[in-house]
């Protein structure tokens, strides 16, 4: 039976093939415009450098063609990265469909679940600024005309996405994806769950037995973990900036939809290098403006406030925390995403995945529409037919889960330079809080206090020493939050830390406090039983001694002795900026 036609299909296909013909006048009017990669490739002069090339097994055809880095961070030690050779390889597929030569060229990665609670966890945050630099240096080393970045967990997003905002050239993101949600006794369950088990086990609730369903059901593929942790914020933030196709953010990485994405990107490179759409063209402050919108639209990960900051910081972005309150407070919190609520990543792509998050945004005019983005077009033209599927994953904008955004920026005498909360991971009863201050400098003693049965309703337990500086290397807390959780606190107990939590956390868990203890911030000058007050709403948070008290204790202070001081974690310690700044590496 035929199929008809109509007027609209056929412009569509007159379009297209006008586009094609187009492109393909501009593919040979190219050939005489100088390319980066001519620098290794033509000339007397690159004799030697095509010599090597050919030791590479690469044709003539091949070194006439645009060169492609394909930057993959696969690894068999994570689980997100574990299927990054596919992901890679389809983008190289990708790139050669499209007239350009592909170059697999490798990042590194650390999983944060497999570090967290030991000193493997002062290597995690630090390893963002090792991804930035290699990148840097392959890239710029290889004069590749454009990149291909392939990340998936918590630091590559970032670490990759700072790299592109220096290197300056046509570059286009594709994550590996999200893990599917776990089930145990018949409910949806994640890594977060995981750790809370541990905790429930030390109070007496959970048998060994039931931690073991957990620990064999909670992670049942590849790919980043399954809740709004910080791999799955910052791959949908990608789109967000407009580094991304649609669906990087939440197409499960075991879905053939992810393969059919990576072989768009390493096509749609091309056409940025065609028409000369760089990185700085796309991250705009504008852009950054858009992506925190739908960071507290989608009640991310508390680690966007340090990463976020950091991206704009390359790209000549100027990106104050104050921003974030100002934008939550006309920006409503659409999704409940675990660990703030029973949804996942696989329903937020059921649902019509980021643009559909940004299209219900639109309707209120919460974004800039008209920026440029690595599909050659605009915000407002990517989002203007998505669908939102389900209205519980994505509420519609004018029935929020809440009317202000999912993160808050709190100040005070206690965090003069700022501290943050996920606030849409806070139960109500605890957005207002006071208690009395549980003092602790280093992770290991609060874990053993909160295990041993030491924390009772109503405190605040302080963990100081592990900032940036401090730790070095910052570490995230979810094991301590997890065990309040566990143990039944988490609707009376509240969390205060110079050091940053993982996106799984969840409870009144304040992190980032600045300055940090190691610099003498007033963190450093809590004592024992100390009253502190705790305002989430009202964005304060404060130590209740008086000023005079304050500066006394802080007379009385002495630094401590640094934890490291040999290798890259003493080098870190020595450049990295406070949690307010994004923890930068400053010369200065």
């Amino acid at each position: 039976m035929c199929s008809i036609v109509t007027k609209k299909e056929i412009y569509q296909r007159k379009e297209n093939a006008y586009a094609l013909l187009f492109w393909s006048i501009i593919r040979v009017l190219c050939k005489g415009i100088k390319m980066r990669s001519d620098s290794v490739r033509v000339g007397m002069q690159q004799a030697p450098h095509r010599s090597l090339f050919n030791a590479l097994g690469m044709t003539k055809e091949e070194m006439e063609k645009p060169l492609i880095g394909v930057v993959s961070s696969y690894n068999e030690i994570v689980p997100g990265h574990m299927n990054l050779d596919k992901i890679t390889e389809a983008v190289k597929l990708g790139v050669a469909m499209a007239g350009g030569t592909p170059v697999m060229v490798p990042a590194i990665a650390v999983c944060d679940g497999i570090a967290m609670g030991h000193i493997g966890m002062k290597y995690s945050l630090v390893t963002r600024d090792l991804i930035a630099d290699s990148t840097e240096c392959l890239a710029m080393a290889h004069q590749f005309d454009g990149l291909v970045m392939i990340p998936n967990c918590d630091k590559n997003v970032p670490g990759l996405l700072m790299a592109a905002a220096r290197l300056n050239i046509p570059t286009i993101f594709v994550s590996g994806g999200p893990m599917l949600a776990g089930h145990v006794k018949g409910c949806k369950t994640s890594l977060s769950s995981m750790f809370e088990a541990v905790g429930s086990y030390a109070a007496g609730a959970m048998s060994e037995e039931d931690v073991l369903d957990y620990e064999n059901h909670a992670c049942p593929t590849c790919g980043s973990c399954s809740g709004m942790y910080t791999a799955n914020s910052m791959n949908c933030l990608t789109e967000a900036l407009g580094m991304g196709l649609r669906g990087n953010g939440t197409i499960p990485a075991v879905y053939s939809d992810r393969i059919k994405l990576a072989k768009h990107a390493g096509m749609q490179v091309i056409e940025l290098i065609e028409k000369n759409i760089r990185p700085l063209d796309i991250m705009t402050k504008e852009a950054f403006e858009n992506a925190l919108t739908v960071d507290m639209a989608l009640g991310c990960s508390t680690n966007s406030m340090l990463h976020l900051p950091a991206i704009a910081h390359e790209a000549g972005v100027e990106l104050n925390l104050d921003m974030a309150n100002e934008i939550s407070a006309r920006t409503p919190n659409l999704c409940h995403l675990a660990p703030a609520g029973h949804t996942y990543i696989e329903q937020l792509n059921e649902a019509g995945g980021v643009y559909a998050v940004m299209n219900e945004l639109s309707k209120k005019k919460l974004l800039h529409e008209d920026l440029m983005t690595v599909t050659g077009k605009t915000v407002g033209e990517n989002i203007k037919n998505a669908v939102n599927r389900d209205t519980e994953v994505i509420r519609p904008i004018d029935n929020p889960y809440s009317e202000v955004g999912g993160i808050a920026v709190l100040r005070g005498n206690l965090a003069p330079d700022s501290c943050v909360v996920k606030r849409s991971a806070v139960v109500p009863e605890m957005l207002k809080h006071e208690g009395p201050a549980r003092v602790f400098n280093c992770e290991e003693d609060a874990i053993e206090a909160i295990k041993g049965g030491k924390i009772s309703d109503g405190d605040v337990v302080v963990i100081r020493y592990e900032g940036p500086k401090g730790g070095p290397g910052m570490r995230e807390m979810l094991n301590p939050t997890s065990a309040i959780a566990g143990m039944g606190l988490g609707s009376t107990v509240a969390l205060i830390t110079d050091g940053r939590f993982s996106g799984a956390s969840r409870g009144a868990s304040i992190g980032h406090v600045s300055p940090e203890a190691a610099v003498g911030g007033p963190i450093a000058l809590v004592k024992e039983g100390d009253i502190i007050k705790i305002d989430i709403d009202n964005h304060s948070i404060n130590l209740d001694i008086t000023d005079e008290e304050m500066a006394k204790r802080k007379a009385e202070w002495t630094p401590r002795k640094p934890n490291v001081t040999t290798g890259y974690l003493a080098r870190y310690a020595s450049l990295v900026t406070s949690a307010d700044k994004g923890a930068i590496l400053c010369n200065k």
